[in-house]
């Protein structure tokens, strides 16, 4: 299909470098052909620098006063399928994706059963193709069952199409089976996605450890559970140079102990929840499940330093930690609640919201969610995709969205089946209008 987007400003996602006054993109047409981007602004591959002979598009699209900009890419979305198909289905968990603007994402392997077996991923996968929505990059499980006690076969886990190793948030208590996940990974050159907890340190906690929670009377997770554990994780790559994706940083501490890590020059990268951008364990009220998640809100301060570290460039990504629950899982006393808030839909406003509070330069802010996540999946080099970058020959996974328009955040303006979020009720600025996946136009908002 050929396709040609006019009258949009394009939106290039780039580093910390970007000016302050860059919010709106440069007015540009984008032409797109064979599913990759041949043109932008006249632009093109061929040799003369402009459109072939005689272009007639199947389709024009008017992106009058809206913005073009990369699918984004999400390192963390809980689809539910296989075992959990009453919380939410992976029909309805992909669509959601396409109505958030979110082209590729990454599932973790805490399925029922697990990702532990190539048959389940080919099978996952085989059921995400069929779809023709999103792209689907499975996590594998680091050990069977993750019981964190036998290794995986991990290479038969990549054949099978896995793009990394994890635990999901299921904690490693036994250090020394970790190395040897990591020597592993290092042999073949996977690499390890980690959540940091202690195991032992959160056991039986709810909320952020801290006066708030004594008020409460609820049992707390301190941050030195994370910390306890991002140290031995830390000690264990740099003995072993294995590749490791740090998940869902939620304290200063943490963020701090990754910065020095970097300037280290370990091969460490992380991301952070867009929630944590936002909430704070004063954010809980009156026990509020919607509000139970884990890791759990913390306080101010370690939301502010997970905004600098985004702007220090220490955090490389920011994920929407997609975990859609049921009803009755949330109706129930604080303590009791599960984990788990929609975030597919909310990551881009949620994203946009940070920008304007921050005065981020949007391209800046847009590569948290696009370049930046692509380039630690590796799909940005994947097949020449060119994934989560705007780029003539790249292949045109693409969204196009409105950053001023206004919508209220309900039960009813959800698609994902996990209709549970802190932000329930609140006005969000951010619209995606239509998006693309390999020139495609899936998702049309009327």
């Amino acid at each position: 299909m050929k396709i040609s987007i006019l009258n949009g400003r394009i939106l290039i996602p780039c580093e910390r470098s970007a000016p302050k006054d860059d919010q709106h993109g440069s007015k540009a047409d984008l032409y797109i052909a064979d599913g990759r981007v041949i043109a932008i602004g006249g632009l093109s591959s061929s040799p003369s620098g402009v459109l072939p002979d005689g272009w007639v598009p199947d389709r024009v699209i008017d992106a009058r006063g809206m913005l073009v900009a990369p699918g984004l890419v999400d390192l963390a979305a809980r689809l539910r399928e296989p075992g959990f198909e009453y919380r939410a289905t992976l029909e309805s968990e992909m669509q959601a994706a396409l109505v958030g603007g979110v082209t590729a994402l990454v599932c973790p392997p805490d399925t029922d059963p697990p990702l532990d077996e190539p048959g389940l991923v080919e099978m996952l996968k085989y059921r995400a193709r069929g779809l023709a929505g999103a792209h689907l990059y499975p996590l594998g499980a680091l050990t069977v069952a993750l019981q964190g006690a036998v290794i995986t076969e991990m290479a038969e886990l990549a054949e099978a199409g896995c793009v990394g190793f994890s635990q999901a948030n299921v904690a490693m208590a036994d250090s020394q089976v970790l190395l040897r996940a990591l020597q592993y990974a290092k042999t073949f050159g996977f690499q390890v996605w980690l959540q940091p907890q202690d195991p032992c340190l959160s056991r039986g906690g709810i909320v952020h450890a801290g006066p708030l929670a004594s008020r409460m009377g609820l049992p707390g997770i301190p941050v030195i559970a994370e910390t306890v554990a991002l140290l031995t994780m830390l000690e264990l790559v740099r003995v072993t140079q294995a590749r490791v994706h740090f998940c869902r940083l939620s304290s200063a501490a943490g963020v701090a102990l990754i910065r020095a890590a970097k300037l280290e020059g370990l091969p460490v990268t992380c991301d952070v929840s867009v929630h944590h951008l936002h909430v704070i364990d004063q954010d809980i009220g009156w026990f509020d499940a919607n509000h139970r998640v884990d890791p759990p809100f913390r306080s101010q301060r370690d939301r502010d330093a997970i905004r600098a570290g985004l702007e220090d460039g220490t955090v490389d990504a920011i994920c929407s930690d997609h975990t859609p629950v049921d009803d009755d899982a949330k109706a129930l006393p604080y303590g009791e609640a599960e984990p788990g808030t929609t975030g597919l839909e909310l990551l881009l406003p949620l994203v946009l919201k940070w920008a304007t509070e921050t005065r981020t330069p949007l391209a800046r802010a847009i590569s948290t969610i696009t370049t930046g996540p692509a380039a630690i999946v590796g799909v940005d080099q994947m097949a020449g995709t060119g994934a989560g970058t705007l780029a003539v020959g790249a292949v045109a996974d693409l969204m196009i969205f409105d950053p001023d328009a206004l919508w209220t955040v309900d039960r009813n303006s959800l698609v994902s089946q996990g209709r549970h979020t802190p932000f329930l009720g609140y006005e969000l600025a951010g619209r995606v209008m239509t998006t693309l996946v390999a020139g495609q136009p899936i998702f049309e908002r009327v």
